[in-house]
């Protein structure tokens, strides 16, 4: 990003110029155009608004098109576009509004053709009080699945689903963000855009290490999904698209969400796709060619909803010598409490065919809020880093925020433990979080972890000055645990928010970590074997604790 400003600086800049006066084709259609003086053109956007569709025409070519929610009758905030790239000092927006006009008056009137303005800057200063502090979140504009995470020469690259023009779900592309230590995390350039083909919707990258390159798989979203891929040279900044995309196709509705792995078991590549309700499974030796192997998912797992974002990973159980294959799938509605949430299955997989060794239900995280869990290629150590969306689909698009939407949980550390007989999903706090622990202090803060030493029954109470209160329960004697957030602050933009949500901790909890930031509760078993997720938005911080039957430790965050 450009030198930030402050939004008044931005509205009263000298170099900021109108927008000529539209033409009004119709009744809902009109068409500017733009003597193009700054690199940006900031559009007014108002999200009550039905969306309007924008194609930017140069030289009589089409070269981009997107929706966007112009104002009409005032101001939420300005997203950019970058003007400058198309090299002419003359572009034609031609403009369709959608939503019925009859409502909403002349589109002459439109606050938009008095707000739209020119400038070389746009400003990104964080003006949401509930943006969390050491979570991922995109700069301005919405977030929801996590896509392409990889390791290479130090750096952590997470791509993300975006939409560069507005803070609700539309315009999907890959946002891009790099980290060193999983917790400061930098904003970079766009990394794939839409094109012919489709937007950009969820998918994986893997580090080609024969080849020296990253490459992407991704799925375009047009008229139908297909899966496409993009190739980098520069560790993940900039993508090449494959000329001969689509790589795959079919005739289903939803086909989406590629997870590509080397797996060293078969000296080739692997990928699950989700199709449905089942995951389909593909092998390469070049990770161009595909070939179709296996389906999963008959008969197993949750079927309330859409199956999505698949990841597939051996993992060793702890405490043996022994390694199972685990394959994530996430799934939307469905969920324990409503809405999308992670499942997961342990068995065997030989390259070709994924064996389920149970039959029931499993959850990885059973809060409201950690959906499109996937984990990053080529961690150091051998490791299987997790980051969710810390998000339901249920009410994501309506939260209290406006700048941006939605962050993704801390990272976790996946691996596997046996309990009365049957293997379960570990879910650890990574250790780049011990890092970031400051030091102890006596009081609650909106960025902070507590850890809590449990008794056989403990409750936890979160509470501010303002009666809000988050109340977690342990019960050891029934293996349950639970958090209730009903009356934690601003429950009232959704019906499906205020919620209790339960999990079974399968065996005692002895240390609980609680992580907790401005607009989120991530309570993680110690030793792995529960974790719940839960978004919260109080009218002002949680600044008391009361812990029934045990202790808290509170660590700043650094």
């Amino acid at each position: 990003m450009n030198k930030l400003l402050t939004l008044a600086t931005l509205m009263f800049l000298s170099l900021a110029i109108k927008a000529q006066a539209p033409q009004i084709l119709g009744e809902s259609h009109a068409i500017q155009r733009i003597g193009v003086t700054s690199k940006y053109l900031l559009l007014p956007v108002q999200e009550k608004e039905e969306i309007a569709n924008i194609r930017i025409i140069v030289n009589n070519e089409q070269r981009q098109t997107f929706n966007v929610k112009l104002a009409v009758d005032k101001v939420d905030y300005f997203v950019p576009v970058d003007i400058k790239r198309f090299g002419s000092d003359n572009v034609l927006l031609d403009i369709n509004f959608h939503g019925d006009r009859r409502t909403k008056g002349a589109i002459k009137d439109f606050a938009c053709w008095k707000e739209m303005k020119q400038s070389n800057e746009f400003d990104t200063a964080n003006r949401e009080r509930f943006r969390p502090l050491y979570h991922h979140t995109p700069v301005y504009g919405w977030m929801n699945d996590p896509n392409g995470m990889f390791y290479k020469d130090g750096v952590y690259h997470l791509y993300y689903q975006w939409n560069p023009y507005g803070s609700q779900w539309e315009n999907m592309t890959w946002g891009h963000s790099t980290s060193r230590d999983l917790i400061h995390w930098e904003a970079q350039p766009t990394a794939i855009e839409p094109d012919a083909i489709g937007t950009i919707f969820s998918g994986s990258c893997v580090v080609d290490k024969k080849n020296d390159r990253v490459v992407a798989f991704y799925t375009s979203a047009g008229q139908n999904q297909v899966q496409s891929m993009a190739v980098s040279k520069d560790n993940g900044m900039t993508f090449q698209k494959e000329a001969s995309n689509p790589i795959l196709t079919s005739n289903e509705p939803d086909f989406r969400d590629p997870k590509a792995f080397w797996n060293p078991d078969i000296q080739k590549w692997n990928l699950v796709l989700a199709v449905g309700q089942e995951m389909r499974i593909y092998s390469s030796p070049n990770l161009k060619d595909w070939t179709y192997e296996s389906s999963f998912g008959k008969g197993y797992g949750n079927h309330d909803g859409v199956w999505e974002c698949p990841d597939l990973m051996k993992l060793q159980v702890r405490g043996t010598d022994k390694q199972k294959w685990m394959l994530i799938c996430n799934i939307n509605p469905g969920g324990p409490f409503g809405g999308s949430a992670t499942q997961y299955f342990i068995g065997d997989f030989d390259g070709k065919k994924f064996t389920c060794e149970h039959k029931d239900t499993r959850w990885m995280d059973y809060g409201k809020d950690h959906y499109a869990t996937v984990t990053f290629d080529n961690a150091p150590d051998g490791r299987k880093i997790a980051l969710a969306w810390m998000s339901n689909w249920q009410y994501a698009n309506s939260v209290p925020t406006m700048q941006y939407r939605s962050a993704n949980s801390v990272p976790r550390d996946l691996n596997l433990f046996d309990y009365q007989g049957e293997t379960y999903c570990s879910v650890t706090p990574s250790k780049e979080l011990l890092t970031a622990r400051g030091k102890k202090v006596k009081k609650l803060s909106e960025t902070c972890e507590v850890v809590i030493d449990m008794k056989g029954k403990t409750e936890i109470v979160l509470s501010n000055t303002k009666g809000e209160q988050v109340i977690m329960s342990y019960d050891g004697k029934n293996g349950t645990f639970s958090m209730d957030r009903t009356k934690s602050g601003n429950v009232s933009f959704s019906e499906a928010f205020p919620a209790v949500t339960v999990a079974p901790t399968y065996g005692d909890i002895h240390q609980l970590c609680i992580f907790i930031d401005r607009c989120s509760i991530e309570a993680i078993d110690a030793d792995g074997k529960m974790a719940m997720t839960n978004l919260v938005f109080p009218s002002e911080p949680y600044n008391n604790i009361k812990v029934k039957s045990g202790k808290a430790t509170i660590y700043e965050i650094k």
